[in-house]
């Protein structure tokens, strides 16, 4: 298979994303017909815009990688561009065969293919069922969740272009998943409206950390009940609990609030809360004289 619009900016067929922006423009400005008076710059000018249309585009650019220059009428994709200039104005030609699937050419480029663009190539081996470049009506954006919302779930609003949308959030959300919400993108001249899908960015907790369906939080627990034991009550995201803490407990340590943690979706199951344990102490202003003086009598200094 031909790779004639790889040719045409002057890349490999495994270039990356970046390598095609930077060809396209070292090109367009050599070539603009502004800038660019030589017989020819103009075709090559639309040939250009054509090639980084379609090559920077993932959909459509599997799609030329699946069928090549089929797609161009039996012609190779230069042949078929610049036999524009005895055919009278390309985009006509373009509207011709792909069925108004181009919308024209300017010095932006093609405005986009047709869902039914490739309908009529039936002799290249192409069927009914092939829709061709199927024009891409969704917007793609990205949005932040408050970290209990997406470890909880329920009903977020966010603000999309002057509206405020209320979307649907899954408990046990993750880091950069995608959410679509339907209908909400492109319009198309037809009605079809595209969806608009949104990637998620869970905002920091200054009070939890989250590893997997596990959370993590530190506990200020009195310096009696570390030094003699007893019973704190721990708020957690689900509802505040009650646990025990054992007498000659030390900083640091970790006790595991078993079904407290993340839902996982799939299993249904909640994962684990840890706390990591450490000493408030008093404020001395707030005790007894005769307490303060048997404690600095008494108390190791180690």
């Amino acid at each position: 298979m031909s790779n004639s619009l790889y040719d045409t900016l002057g890349i490999s067929k495994g270039a990356t994303g970046d390598e095609i922006k930077k060809a396209y423009r070292r090109l367009a400005r050599k070539y603009h017909p502004d800038i660019n008076k030589e017989p020819g710059a103009e075709d090559k000018f639309k040939e250009i815009n054509a090639a980084y249309e379609i090559l920077s585009d993932d959909k459509k650019r599997a799609q030329y990688d699946q069928y090549g220059d089929a797609m161009f009428g039996g012609q190779n994709f230069h042949d078929f561009a610049s036999s524009s200039a005895n055919m009278g104005d390309l985009n006509e030609i373009l509207k011709n065969i792909f069925g108004g699937g181009f919308g024209g050419f300017s010095s932006g480029g093609f405005s986009g293919f047709s869902r039914n663009g490739f309908s009529g190539f039936s002799n290249s081996g192409f069927d009914d069922g092939f829709s061709g470049f199927a024009q891409d009506l969704d917007i793609r954006a990205r949005v932040n969740i408050p970290f209990e919302v997406a470890i909880l779930g329920g009903e977020h609003r966010i603000n999309f272009n002057g509206d405020s949308l209320k979307i649907k959030i899954p408990n046990g959300i993750n880091n950069e998943e995608k959410l679509r919400i339907k209908g909400k993108g492109k319009s198309a001249r037809s009605g079809e409206a595209g969806d608009l899908i949104l990637t998620v960015n869970i905002e920091p907790s200054s009070e939890y950390e989250r590893d997997g369906d596990d959370l993590y939080k530190e506990a200020e627990i009195p310096l009696r009940t570390m030094l003699f034991g007893g019973k704190v009550t721990i708020s957690t995201l689900q509802k505040d609990v009650t646990i025990k803490i054992a007498e000659n407990s030390k900083s640091g340590q970790k006790i595991r609030i078993k079904g407290y943690g993340v839902k996982n979706r799939k299993s249904g199951l909640y994962g684990d809360l840890y706390l990591k344990i450490k000493v408030a102490l008093p404020d001395t202003n707030s005790l007894d004289d005769d307490l303060i003086k048997i404690m600095k009598e008494k108390l190791p200094e180690r």
